[in-house]
């Protein structure tokens, strides 16, 4: 067996990491420019919430194109500090979003506010995908837009989620569940598999497993 169809079916092992045999759900890509990324960052944010799926969709190739383009948004344009002392700029602020991007990534951050509040809910039906990372979980289930449906979240914080969203159905032990337009990761490395998810239902798993393997990305065991 080839080494290429090794990391597909590895992949697509690890692609399958939400409820039981997911099947990938294909996502009309833009006519016209690039699949635009917008990532929520805030004070406390947590840097490879950000930083693992940013790399994974930078690491996308079509041919010698990047079809991804990458931001970062936050209520205001002022420089964020995140976990550790790393300060970051954010591309735009909300009220300076020219376009809906096509999809939001929400990692584990401080920032609840109504204004975060607010974006998440005017995205719905007018985003592809709202993804979360970590415990960005807790910022769509505040929102509201996480009733009636599957999602997961660091397992540390499991039984607190269970708790303070009742109208949600955790999952727990997975790398990640998809609703369709909402996709939930669980802790820290989760992301990138979610990212890689993404890229497979833009385009395809060997695309996917192409980037995984371009980043030595090898999908670990789903937390207990």
């Amino acid at each position: 067996m080839k080494r290429r169809d090794i990391l597909c079916g590895t992949l697509a092992v690890a692609l399958a990491g939400a409820a039981p045999a997911i099947s990938i759900r294909p996502i009309a890509r833009p006519k016209g420019g690039k699949i635009r990324v917008a990532f929520l960052v805030s004070s406390s944010a947590d840097v490879i919430d950000l930083a693992g799926p940013w790399e994974t969709f930078q690491d996308v190739m079509i041919g010698d194109e990047m079809p991804f383009e990458l931001m970062a948004i936050s209520e205001t344009t002022s420089i964020v500090e995140m976990t550790g002392g790393l300060r970051v700029e954010p591309t735009y602020s909300f009220d300076g979003l020219d376009a809906w991007p096509h999809v939001i990534v929400v990692g584990a951050q401080s920032n609840g506010s109504p204004k975060v509040m607010e974006l998440l809910q005017r995205a719905q039906g007018r985003v592809d995908i709202t993804m979360s990372v970590c415990t960005g979980a807790f910022k769509l289930a505040k929102a509201g837009i996480l009733d009636g449906k599957s999602a997961t979240t660091h397992h540390e914080f499991y039984d607190d989620f269970a708790k303070q969203f009742p109208k949600v159905n955790l999952v727990r032990g997975e790398r990640f569940v998809d609703n369709g337009s909402i996709i939930t990761a669980g802790g820290l490395t989760s992301g990138i598999s979610a990212a890689l998810h993404v890229v497979a239902r833009y385009y395809d798993t060997e695309t996917a497993a192409r980037t995984a393997a371009y980043m030595e990305f090898v999908p670990t065991a789903r937390p207990a």
